[in-house]
């Protein structure tokens, strides 16, 4: 599973760009000037024509001018707008249409808005629609009238359909009213009055706007928009807002701007998700304590689990055990014979086993499993409490895929050559079974094919081996319209203590542990045998990334176009979302990683930009759709597991096409409505993340390189835990006395003192609590207590939390925090898990210190 847990430091976005992702460019230029609508009737378009003079003798008539950029004043104001454009193009330059979705391409040509048939807001329905309201304006309008209109009528209905319609019409913020007109460009608006003021009373039911309409300048003001760059029709011209309409959108950084939204939440470590392929819809949500879910295509919730054996399952409220309930999946012909598959730890005499076993669902209830039908297929003895792997698939050959862990410890310390590399043990390995018959005395049978199957020295369900513990494997549904890359396996498989890796596992496939680690020796005498002929990894990331991959998969879906063929995975540690994309010229696999959209991208009812860290698995559901679970705190016992899907809000397909029509279902339990408990937050980027570097490449056979010997990692240990007396020296209380000077400080307040010489925002941290004020100590201090520190005192980065005391000892002051463990989120120091006020084992020679800035250390 994933590994022990422990904070890691914040994380950023991966400066990579991906070759068919297109990198938005925030390079300023005044748009264009663009001028009303030749006015030759229905099938008029705008055109250009010269600006018009500045007026500076009334109030407001002016707002279309601009001063000399050589001037003073203009150059200021230049390099002024250039920075609110790189702000706004960078953080709030998403497309959006008035139904709060990312615009598409129709599937036919509209015939009245036609400049949108290649990418917009409106399918032929709704031009429809328009082309009505069209002729309505015609027939209220006299002739005359409606001969100088007509152009205008027809620009201002298509803003609907305009792929910027949510700003142009106030949408993108719910709690203000929508625009009845959309936002005009000062001259636009000015030579639209003068000849067509009277065709806003027949299009609009605006009764404040009516009343303007003999008053140029209010009535031109109260249609303009404070974003010149946006307003119609300036935002036509804008080739920095034209250029890449339709593609994914990346931020200056590289990282692909995506948004979510909340499917399911109160779970207690989701570990997989997974759907039964027979048409309802349904999908089914696994915690690791043994318990399934069953979620309708309205996410309702059955209030009875779907399976319930939590009794037999093995595992504990230990943050980062890897023992529990760690897989599921439907059998392919689950619609006819109701069987479906489990991967779970047990507990068997003192000794740990992994044990696969075979339910059928209730003929009384088609959302409930018959708990006295088990059936035990496979049990593996596991020698240690980690690497127990867990994934459970079936392949298009109907087959069953089981991938297990090397065993634990580190290093793979089972026999010569360790379990991974021995093809007599079932453990590090890949195994595929035929569960519709049996053979040999076994429960299952072997599949003909299986690649070991004649050697007398491996076991014949080996399918691939060289794993440590592949955390979430999936196969690639293939291109909806060409079905290539159907069939590809892929695995994130955890690495010991420098490198994460992504495999694309193959019949017979050596994936090097414990030789590799990603692409580096990790074992030297296994590193320079030729004979393992192992495979490398498609992707491997350092530990400065993320230490405990959890592996994703190929986008197939149906409703955003643009992520098709995006093979998407996390890490468990980092919280980093990544993504990988194939290049077919030349088969390598190029890297982005994924950061929630900034500013206004996913300001949108039902969506929001963040996510609970911890990533602990990936989903599909029947449609191809993607999702991901994680929490925010990966306990057992702790209900803060949340599901997520994963929105593309560049681009979305035409309405109608991707519309599913589940098979109806039979209830026989209570429903629980499903709640959203996030909410989108507007937010600048929090503490930058360390830039990936490129995966490191293989080394040379004839030199290899030898590694360290890996570290024991340490047990995992309770969420919060006491030390024994004397674990740590000088574990007196020193009390301070109570100033009555300190009132007016809050509790949870800090402070840095720093010696003569350091720049501001690098000094030791000292908190406020009880009336005094005290010291940290180094116990767990990490970057995430630096950025509740840095926020506190108004700082956007935390650069680096520091130890035993490097910016000097508080002496004269109380320890008043110790073992002070934070997500990074939180107000103050307060609220992040510590021993108790005053409560410690240390000395002011580990006093805790910070580094913040205002500068992204990754700029």
């Amino acid at each position: 599973m994933w590994k022990a847990f422990k904070r890691g430091p914040a994380v950023g976005c991966r400066r990579v760009p991906l070759p068919s992702v297109s990198t938005r460019v925030t390079e300023q230029r005044w748009p264009p000037r663009r001028g009303g609508p030749r006015t030759r009737g229905p099938a008029c378009r705008g055109g250009e024509r010269p600006p018009l003079p500045c007026r500076r003798e009334r109030p407001g008539g002016n707002r279309g001018c601009r001063p000399s950029a050589s001037s003073p004043r203009g150059a200021a104001m230049a390099r002024a707008g250039a920075l609110l454009a790189l702000w706004v193009l960078g953080a709030a330059a998403h497309p959006q249409c008035l139904d709060f979705r990312p615009p598409f391409r129709p599937q036919r040509r509209l015939a009245l808005c036609s400049r949108y048939s290649v990418f917009g807001c409106c399918d032929e329905k709704r031009d429809a629609e328009l082309t009505s309201r069209f002729w309505a304006l015609a027939n209220r309008m006299l002739a005359a009238e409606w001969a100088d209109c007509a152009g205008y009528a027809r620009e201002l209905l298509c803003q609907e359909c305009s792929p910027y319609a949510a700003h142009l019409y106030d949408a993108e913020d719910p709690s203000t009213p929508l625009r009845t007109v959309p936002g005009l460009c000062q001259d636009y608006c000015l030579t639209m009055w003068q000849k067509c003021r009277r065709l806003l009373r027949h299009l609009s039911t605006d009764k404040k706007l009516w009343a303007l309409e003999d008053n140029r300048d209010k009535f031109c003001h109260y249609l303009s928009l404070d974003d010149m760059d946006y307003c119609y029709p300036n935002l036509m011209a804008n080739k920095n807002l034209s250029s890449d309409l339709g593609h994914m959108v990346a931020d200056a950084t590289g990282c692909l701007q995506l948004c979510l939204e909340e499917v399911a939440n109160g779970l207690r470590n989701p570990v997989a998700m997974v759907h039964a392929g027979d048409g309802t819809h349904r999908f089914f949500v696994a915690e690791q304590v043994g318990l399934v879910w069953a979620y309708l295509p309205n996410r309702f919730r059955l209030e009875k689990p779907f399976l319930n054996i939590s009794q037999a399952v093995l595992t504990s409220p230990w943050e980062g055990d890897e023992r529990g309930f760690l897989g599921i999946a439907f059998h392919p012909s689950f619609r006819h014979n109701r069987k479906l598959y489990v991967y779970y730890s047990v507990g068997i005499r003192a000794e740990e086993w992994i044990r696969i076993s075979e339910f059928r669902v209730s003929e009384d209830d088609e959302n409930a499993v018959d708990h006295s039908s088990e059936r035990v297929i496979l049990e593996v003895k596991e020698p240690a409490s980690n690497h127990n792997g867990g994934q459970l698939l079936f392949g298009d050959d109907g087959y069953l895929y089981i991938f297990t862990g090397d065993g634990g410890m580190a290093g793979d310390p089972f026999g010569t050559f360790g379990n991974a590399q021995n093809k007599s043990a079932l453990l590090g390995k890949v195994l595929r079974i035929d569960v519709d018959r049996k053979e040999r005395g076994l429960p299952y049978g072997i599949p003909p094919d299986n690649p070991f199957l004649g050697d007398p020295a491996a076991r014949p369900e080996v399918y691939a081996l060289g794993v440590r513990n592949m955390w979430r494997c999936s196969f690639d549904r293939g291109d909806p319209e060409s079905g290539a890359g159907r069939g590809r396996l892929f695995c994130g498989d955890v690495g010991q203590n420098k490198y994460e890796e992504v495999d694309l596992v193959e019949r017979g496939g050596n994936y090097g542990w414990r030789a590799l680690e990603g692409f580096q020796c990790y074992d030297r005498s296994l590193c320079a045998n030729a004979s393992l002929n192992h495979k490398l990894p498609i992707f491997a990331y350092p530990h400065t990334t993320g230490k405990s991959v959890t592996g994703g998969y190929v986008y197939r879906g149906c409703e955003y176009p643009n992520l098709n063929g995006l093979y998407i995975f996390g890490d468990f540690m980092s919280g980093r979302l990544m993504s990988l994309h194939e290049n077919p010229e030349t088969s390598q696999w190029q890297y982005n990683e994924i950061c929630m959209g900034h500013g206004q991208t996913c300001n949108f009812p039902g969506l929001i930009n963040h996510y609970y860290p911890h990533i602990i698995s990936f989903g599909e559901d029947e449609a191809g759709e993607l999702y991901f679970m994680s929490t925010g705190e990966p306990s057992a016992r702790v209900p803060r597991g949340v599901v997520y899907k994963i929105i593309d809000p560049s681009r979305r397909a035409p309405p109608g096409k991707c519309k599913i029509q589940p098979a109806k279902v039979k209830i026989r339990s209570g429903l629980i409505p499903f709640l959203p408990r996030e909410k989108f937050i507007l937010k600048t980027p929090s503490t930058p993340r360390p830039t990936v570097r490129a995966p490191t490449k293989a080394p040379r056979r004839r030199r290899p390189t030898a590694t360290a010997p890996p570290p024991t990692p340490r047990p995992p240990r309770p969420a919060r835990p006491t030390r024994q007396p004397g674990g740590r020296r000088g574990g007196g209380r020193r009390r301070g006395r109570l100033n009555t000077a300190n009132q007016a400080f809050r509790d949870g307040e800090v402070r840095l003192v720093r010696r003569a010489g350091l720049r501001s925002g690098s000094g030791r941290v000292e908190v406020f609590v009880g009336g005094r004020w005290g010291t940290v100590c180094d116990d767990s201090w990490d970057i995430n207590g630096a950025a509740v520190v840095c926020r506190q005192l108004g700082f956007p980065y935390a650069v680096r939390a520091v130890k035993r005391a490097e910016f000097g000892q508080g002496g004269s002051l109380p320890i008043l925090l110790d073992n002070v463990r934070c997500k990074g989120w939180e107000h103050n120091l307060l609220e992040c898990q510590h021993n108790g006020v005053g409560t410690h084992d240390c000395e002011h020679e580990e006093d805790a210190g910070v580094v913040c800035s205002h500068q992204n250390p990754d700029l």
